[in-house]
Parts: structure tokens; C-alpha cells; sequence
């Protein structure tokens, strides 16, 4: 397959960033893609997107987002039958999607990963390293430490990881890493150290990354609020808090989207943000003060 990660001419930056707005206007539901790939069918034609944690939430709405604007997807997870069930729905809607079960705490399964995509689709041009876990909220002092060191295993190793597989395909197709931090990873928030701490060191990573290879990747990274997803429900029922007190800190008032993420990763996966690399884009309803 011919390298294409040439700009086209006939999708103006303006027509690109106008679909990614429309994104916004529509919540998702399940495993709808973001509004923004239907509006740009054929953006990432060619392109092969690696992604982890894809079984269910942010990284389930993505990779169908990915499918529907033309890449070839490749995502992973620990649950077989979700996974199954997100790789049937894509395909379903047409899309190009291989499930690769693996887990990003397991150095050897990660290679494995990077290398079965690269064996089935030939190339790698955009990674979305999205898997992460969360605990119930507990002081310090309460904190379970294997807890505490899965999480930092997932979370932040698991993204380094990651990446340490992928970065060599990447520099030569010249392509796109886009890791999730948090709004915990930019702003501290209590009982949850080992959460937020992961997501600060992923920021870190991400901007160090990006020195590193700034010639041949462009690498970001995404820091999301409250988005309706099975993570958001657990932190409703760990700290038994209503939507509306959740939303109160943010100028939006409400929770976001996993279509309104796709559409910054599919942004950041694409060539209209050509000039943008060693960024952290809050996906948040307005940062907090």
C-alpha cells in the first residue's frame, strides 16, 4: 500500500474543522460514531489506527468514528465478548475493524498487538492509547497499594508501553499518537492519588514524547471531564453524587459525550491538525478555575 499522508486539497482545513464542531451537537449513545466522520467520509482513507481499551466507552465510540471516516482499525481489551460485539457493530456499518484481544499491562501481549495490526493491515499511521481503570475513591492512607500499582500499571505503563511498540511504525508512515490523560491528570482532586497521578504522568510523557520524535509524530494527548460512559457511572455510585453536582464546577453545566471526544481524536488523527503536536486538549465543558 502506497504511503498517503499527504494533505487533500479538496477537504479545506475549514470543511474539516466545520464537521468536527458538528460533532457537538449530537450526543451519542452505545456505539454511535461521532457526527463529525459522517460529515468527512474518506478523511483517514488508507490510514491504520491502532487503538487500546476499545472494548466499551470513549474508546468503542472512537474506533467506530475511525472506521466511518475511512482507517482500518485495530483495538484491544481485556473482555473478549465486548470486544466481539464492538468489531460486530463496526462491521455492520461497513467499517474496516479487527478486535486483537490483549492487555496493555502485558509488555509481551502489547508487542503482540502492535505487530498482528502491522501483519493484517501492512502499516501504522495513528495510535490512540485510550485504556485506563479507575478505583473507588479512598485517602491516601486507605488506599489499596496493589490497587494503587494496577493502576499505575494500566494507566501509565500501559501508555508508555504502548507507544514503545508503536513509534518505530510510526516515524515512517509520519503519523499521529493521541494518549488519554484527565482533567485529574490537570488538576488534583482528593482520595483519588493513584488515578490522578497516572493521567499527570501521561501529560508528561506526552509533551517529553513529543521533543523526542516532534520531527516524524505528532503526539498529543486529550484530557477529558465527565463523559457519559460506564467509568462516570461508577464514580456517581463510589461517591454518591447526582449529575448535577458533578457538572456544578463547569461553565457548560453538563456532562460531555464519547462522540464529542472521537471528534478531537479524530482531529488530532488527522492531517488538519498537521502543526499541532505536545498539546493536552481538555475535552471538559469549560476547565475549572
Amino acid at each position: 500500500m502506497s504511503e498517503q499522508n499527504s494533505f487533500d486539497p479538496t477537504l479545506s482545513r475549514r470543511h474539516i474543522v466545520t464537521g468536527m464542531l458538528a460533532a457537538t451537537a449530537t450526543a451519542a449513545a452505545g456505539l454511535t460514531a461521532s457526527p463529525a466522520s459522517a460529515q468527512m467520509p474518506g478523511l483517514l482513507e488508507g490510514r491504520v489506527a491502532i487503538i487500546t481499551g476499545g472494548t466499551s466507552g470513549i474508546g468503542a465510540v472512537t474506533a467506530a468514528t475511525l472506521a466511518a471516516a475511512g482507517a482500518k482499525v485495530a483495538f484491544n481489551g481485556r473482555r473478549e465478548a465486548m470486544g466481539r460485539e464492538v468489531e460486530e457493530r463496526i462491521r455492520q456499518e461497513g467499517g474496516a475493524v479487527v478486535y486483537i484481544k490483549s492487555d496493555v499491562r502485558d509488555a509481551a501481549q502489547m508487542e503482540r498487538f502492535v505487530a498482528e495490526t502491522l501483519e493484517r493491515y501492512g502499516r501504522l499511521d495513528i495510535a490512540f492509547n485510550n485504556a485506563g481503570i479507575d478505583l473507588p475513591p479512598a485517602p491516601i492512607a486507605d488506599t489499596d497499594i496493589a490497587g494503587f500499582d494496577d493502576q499505575i500499571a494500566t494507566n501509565l505503563r500501559g501508555v508508555f508501553v504502548a507507544m514503545k511498540y508503536q513509534l518505530p511504525h510510526l516515524v515512517r508512515s509520519k503519523g499521529s499518537i493521541i494518549n488519554t490523560a484527565s482533567i485529574g491528570g490537570r488538576h488534583a482532586f482528593p482520595n483519588i492519588v493513584a488515578y490522578g497521578a497516572s493521567k499527570a504522568a501521561v501529560i508528561h510523557m506526552t509533551r517529553a514524547a513529543a521533543q523526542e520524535y516532534g520531527r516524524n509524530v505528532r503526539i498529543n494527548a486529550i484530557a477529558p471531564g465527565p463523559i457519559e460512559s460506564p467509568m462516570l457511572e461508577r464514580v456517581r455510585r463510589d461517591w454518591q453524587v447526582t449529575t448535577e453536582q458533578l457538572v456544578a464546577p463547569y461553565p457548560m453545566r453538563r456532562v460531555g459525550t464519547p462522540a464529542e471526544v472521537a471528534a478531537m481524536v479524530l482531529f488530532l488523527a488527522s492531517d488538519a491538525s498537521s502543526y499541532v503536536s505536545g498539546h493536552v486538549f481538555g475535552i471538559d465543558g469549560g476547565d475549572l478555575a
